[in-house]
């Protein structure tokens, strides 16, 4: 696959192409999702979920961040490298600045964050420090305590409104990509309707740019034995692991998944 930046990603979105991305943490499987065409990597913070044993993302260190990004680097073939940045790794500017220092030194091509419209000024400051930056937006699960759980979010009209003013208030403040999570599908097309930059969707409906999944989930491995709604089971009917990713990414690119059952509504 040739090397895949962001002007890749916009391209793909100018053109209606679906984009494609799954969380990754290591080399073995960076090599693997990256040769089944898998656009983004994303080494997020689940893995204190799913790699710790964790009950939650809030454990999770730079340090740990960076090691792991770190290891995707090594086994990538050409996909972008996003990495997020941990709880309270952005709690100040200025710990964002350290904190997204440590994640690109380490080999990501850009940082993820969790929040809202008060990162606007976090947000312009790192990308004129040249590190582009993905918001994340809807179920935010650095913030699960505050949510009282890990619930959809946007189906009263005045949430709606503010995820809505949020987006468009972190685009403007220089955001190069949003994620969107846990958001009725109708509310996560709006978004992206209205975004100029490419929007992701996990629990979004299809009408999103992209798609993104937890590499376990959608090879079936759950600690907790619970699957969530959003979440689709690739490898069965596959043969291999390579098999299930690259049936994920025809589907992505498809538009047959997500399906209607994989969404929320309002």
């Amino acid at each position: 696959m040739p090397e895949v930046t962001l002007s890749t990603l916009n391209g793909l979105k100018a053109k209606g192409e679906k984009i494609t991305m799954l969380t990754c943490y290591d080399a073995t499987f960076a090599k693997a999702a990256s040769q089944a065409g898998v656009e983004v990597l994303l080494v997020g913070d689940s893995l204190g979920m799913v790699l710790q044993g964790h009950d939650s993302t809030l454990p999770v260190s730079t340090a740990d961040m960076a090691y792991h990004t770190a290891c995707v680097k090594r086994g990538n073939h050409g996909a972008l490298i996003l990495a997020d940045l941990p709880f309270m790794a952005h709690a100040t500017p200025e710990a964002a600045f350290t904190n997204s220092a440590a994640l690109m030194q380490a080999g990501a091509h850009m940082v993820k964050i969790e929040g809202a419209a008060w990162l606007a000024e976090t947000i312009t400051q790192l990308a004129q420090r040249g590190v582009p930056v993905c918001a994340h937006l809807g179920l935010t699960p650095q913030t699960v305590n505050v949510l009282g759980g890990y619930k959809v979010q946007g189906r009263e009209e005045a949430q709606a409104a503010q995820l809505r003013a949020d987006a468009k208030a972190l685009e403007q403040a220089g955001a190069a990509m949003l994620l969107l999570e846990c958001v009725p599908s109708e509310l996560a097309a709006q978004i992206t309707q209205a975004a100029g930059v490419p929007v992701i969707g996990i629990g979004a409906g299809s009408a999103t740019d992209g798609q993104v999944l937890v590499l376990h989930d959608m090879l079936g491995l759950s600690l907790s034995g619970r699957v969530a709604r959003f979440v689709k089971n690739f490898m069965h009917g596959q043969p291999d692991i390579d098999s299930a990713l690259a049936a994920y990414v025809q589907a992505v690119k498809q538009v047959s998944f997500p399906a209607s059952e994989h969404g929320f509504s309002a």
